[in-house]
């Protein structure tokens, strides 16, 4: 869609917006963008008064702020005090390039990618019913005799290193090297790498591969790019805000995306950075779900092999909703695991746009 100027366009409606929201189907209005602001254009004869504006609203909800009539030129059309800050370029480029989470939600489970996951024997099962509850079509495939043959036909890859071994680290190059020349996104999960002199030599090894995304704790990101983190095991002892320069400096480094998963999480590509509130004190309580969304970004970038950083921030909203969904019925993480897999599936796109808080950094 044509970005108009200032000055240039010519409409009968306006309608000022709060959030990232898309217009709906069957809609009489686009979205466009002047001096920054949030603008729904509407077509002529479509919207004649402010009644109209009003019924059309209450047909297709957009969190509005304001509604107003235009008359002639969008010149003067200035938001009130209320509205958030004006969209950044990458919140632009996001609504543009139809890359909001819903849109690329439905176009996974229009057509399911097939995603590679190499993880570990704790997450295995988890990880699989977390892609098919979201639409993906998961396969569990490490052995060094097949990784790479397989992740030449997926949609994408993804390798986690939690149960690492000398023969599963070979396979794990094996995929990740016929994935980069296959012009396959891969997504690679750094978990404990500093740990052991093993695992930290193993992620060397991987990262000279080039992934297209890294997803780890604080921790992890923090000693990835070279700095004393305060990790222990598995476990993060560092918050996502100290680890925000590190991952830019290893998006930058390695030009992949990078993304810090916490209580609210960051992604970047060492310019971009968004950040996603939501989930549920309840999911690190129950093993291996960090584990899972790795795989679910993995299934986001077969979808949108161009835009790693769209599809990561897509994937972890869709993953903190459907947390929040869950823990609206969970008593306890018992309970939690199989009621986020229920909500996950449940999910659709205009209740994931509507519930997603993504903004940027």
């Amino acid at each position: 869609m044509q970005e108009p100027e200032p000055g240039d366009v010519d409409f009968d409606a306006a309608l000022l917006l709060q959030g990232p929201f898309p217009t709906s189907p069957g809609s009489p209005c686009d979205i466009h963008f002047m001096d920054d602001r949030r603008v729904l254009l509407c077509e002529k004869k479509a919207m004649r008064d402010r009644g109209a504006l009003e019924r059309w609203a209450e047909k297709y909800p957009l969190n509005l702020n304001r509604i107003m009539l235009a008359e002639g030129v969008a010149r003067d059309v200035s938001p009130p005090a209320s509205v958030p800050a004006p969209f950044s370029p990458i919140e632009r480029r996001t609504m543009q390039d139809q890359t909001l989470p819903g849109i690329l939600l439905s176009e996974l489970r229009a057509q399911p990618p097939l995603v590679h996951c190499i993880t570990n024997f704790v997450a295995m099962n988890i990880a699989a019913n977390v892609l098919l509850a979201a639409g993906a079509s998961p396969a569990m495939v490490h052995a060094e005799e097949e990784a790479g043959e397989f992740a030449a036909i997926a949609g994408a890859l993804t390798i986690n290193i939690g149960t690492l071994s000398s023969s599963w680290l070979r396979g794990m190059e094996a995929a990740a090297l016929a994935a980069s020349q296959s012009g396959k996104p891969w997504v690679l999960d750094p978990v404990a790498h500093y740990a052991t002199l093993f695992r930290r030599a193993a992620v060397d090894r991987l990262l000279e591969l080039g992934p297209t995304v890294i997803r780890g704790n604080a921790s992890e990101i923090i000693a990835l790019a070279g700095g004393e983190s305060r990790g222990q095991g598995v476990d993060s002892r560092d918050e996502v805000e100290q680890a925000e320069e590190s991952a830019r400096l290893l998006a930058r480094t390695h030009g992949a995306t990078v993304a810090v998963t916490g209580v609210v999480d960051f992604v970047t590509d060492g310019e971009r950075t968004a950040r996603i509130e939501g989930g549920s004190p309840l999911m690190p309580q129950v093993t291996a779900l960090g584990c899972s969304l790795t795989c679910l970004v993995g299934a986001f970038t077969a979808i949108r092999p161009a835009a790693p950083f769209e599809a990561t921030v897509a994937a972890l909203a869709t993953f903190a909703v459907a947390g929040e969904m869950a823990a609206s019925r969970a008593d306890g993480p018992g309970s939690f695991s199989p009621a986020f897999l229920d909500a996950l599936a449940a999910l659709d796109a205009p209740l994931l746009d509507r519930h997603a808080r993504v903004r940027s950094a």
